[in-house]
């Protein structure tokens, strides 16, 4: 496939995107590089003069250094009459300052090969796009994202909307690219579909591939088919959490629901789920004693799955009592919240299959790194979670990523921002405790877990509001997303 034709392909796109912006025609600005994304620029220039747009074009490269496919675009571009203006013309800078005076601006500056600090002319352009406050649409990748961590490369385009070609890039889920993107969508130009069909580290999420993981509900079922779960969690300081997980549990299925917990945490859970059974344990002062763990294990032959850790606190005798339950334990756990603190100051984890839930505070902590180390590359540690515990691993955050041993990243695509609240994590765990508690295998359940708990949060955003529902809302639209799950 020549490069010239992919070119156009991809112009064809983003001028398509112009359109949507602006169906009735416009002033627009297409801002190109030297490169091939720059020749991307020129296409959609020539296509939009030729709908009838008033159109500006501003080079940030002299023409003597344009690379071949965008000397030959921009041939292309003079011969339907249109003359881009060059960093040496008197009126480039002056354009630079009016960007401002168009309806939308084309960010065809630098692609996806983009190294090192943008200086010079780019530089220059990406700040005065940045300054006109006027919608931009970026080919490919924002100028001045790095495309695999997303990190800024000195000053970046800030888009509205981002077109990208064959497949999603790493940059869209982390790092500055994540919000500079904006909404992004991927376009298909004509890539041979077996490389787009290779096998990658990453693969998206979608409701088709979750809907097969959740387990159907039988005719003849009955509650002890549908897995009992137990829950061990809470202190007297954090009693929701405990009533949030166990919620969530039965919400998303569970047959049964136990709580093992300290007595103030069992009067909650009575309280706000009456569904549940109750295992009341020893406490001191507010928080579960080491004893508490004969009385977990004596009982542990009756349970499917299993949650450990929200709400648990990290005080010492939590630490003693999850050192000696797991070393005898081999009921499939979700092991989350306090219990991944627990694991990071060295406590052997169970061995049995189990899902870590950690967001980017614990997984720094779990290995030894900052959240600075973690969110500049989630990929990278989510990779060096799972080699280090040999489990599967969900790292929390937009975008999601889940990952197990021998298999790749999925990349969680459902959720908002609006789920930034607490408790989020509370259900997200009680869902997947339950999912293991059902014969799912561990990174299917975590898949499945983050994809269904973030559908939950965007029904729940779509009928209260963008901001300000609770964990208890998405608790409360855990069974319609599974619907809309079983139905897609």
């Amino acid at each position: 496939m020549p490069a010239i034709v992919l070119m156009e392909r991809a112009g064809l796109a983003v001028f398509q995107a112009v359109q949507e912006f602006l169906p009735d025609g416009g002033k627009i600005a297409v801002v190109c590089g030297k490169g091939n994304n720059g020749g991307d620029g020129l296409v959609v220039a020539r296509l939009a003069h030729e709908r009838g747009f008033t159109v500006t074009v501003l080079m940030t490269a002299e023409e003597a250094d344009l690379r071949e496919e965008c000397r030959l675009q921009l041939l292309q571009l003079q011969a339907y009459g249109l003359m881009p203006i060059f960093p040496r013309d008197d009126r480039w800078e002056m354009k630079m300052e009016c960007l401002g005076m168009n309806d939308v601006l084309v960010d065809a500056i630098i692609g996806i090969g983009a190294e090192g600090m943008i200086q010079g002319k780019p530089a220059e352009a990406i700040s005065a796009m940045n300054r006109a406050g006027v919608p931009i649409i970026a080919v490919d990748v924002p100028s001045g994202i790095h495309t695999d961590s997303g990190d800024e490369l000195g000053e970046s385009i800030w888009a509205m909307r981002t077109i990208t070609f064959g497949n999603p890039k790493p940059f869209l889920f982390q790092g500055i690219g994540l919000e500079h993107a904006g909404h992004w969508t991927v376009e298909h130009i004509g890539f041979p579909p077996r490389l787009l069909g290779e096998p990658t580290d990453a693969m998206i999420l979608d409701g088709c591939g979750v809907c097969n993981v959740i387990p159907e509900r039988l005719r003849a079922s009955h509650k002890g088919a549908n897995g009992h779960i137990l829950i061990v969690a809470g202190s007297h300081a954090m009693r929701g959490a405990a009533a949030l997980s166990a919620k969530a549990a039965i919400r998303s299925g569970a047959g049964m629901v136990t709580v093992a917990a300290i007595d103030s945490v069992c009067d909650a859970v009575m309280t706000h789920c009456p569904e549940a059974v109750l295992m009341p344990l020893p406490e001191e002062n507010g928080i579960l004693t080491r004893e508490s763990a004969d009385l977990v294990l004596a009982q542990k032959s009756k349970f499917n799955g299993a949650l450990f850790g929200p709400g648990l606190t990290h005080e010492p005798q939590v630490v003693d009592f999850l050192s000696k339950v797991w070393s005898d334990w081999d009921v499939p756990s979700c092991i989350d919240a306090d219990a991944l603190n627990a694991v990071s100051l060295g406590v052997q984890l169970p061995d049995c299959e189990c899902v870590l839930t950690p967001h980017p505070g614990e997984m720094s902590r779990l290995l030894h790194s900052t959240i600075a180390e973690v969110q500049a590359d989630r990929f990278a540690s989510v990779r060096e979670a799972v080699e280090k515990f040999g489990k599967a691993i969900i790292l929390k955050g937009p975008y999601s990523l889940a990952s197990a041993p021998g298999l790749p990243c999925l990349v969680n695509s459902t959720g908002n921002p609006g789920m930034a609240s607490a408790g989020m994590g509370d259900v997200l765990a009680g869902v997947i405790a339950t999912l293991l508690g059902q014969e799912i295998p561990p990174c299917e359940a975590a898949a499945a877990g983050m994809f269904w708990h973030g559908l939950a949060g965007d029904l729940a955003a779509a009928e209260t509001g963008a901001i300000g529902f609770t964990a208890r809302d998405v608790i409360l639209q855990l069974s319609a997303a599974r619907a809309k799950l079983t139905e897609s």
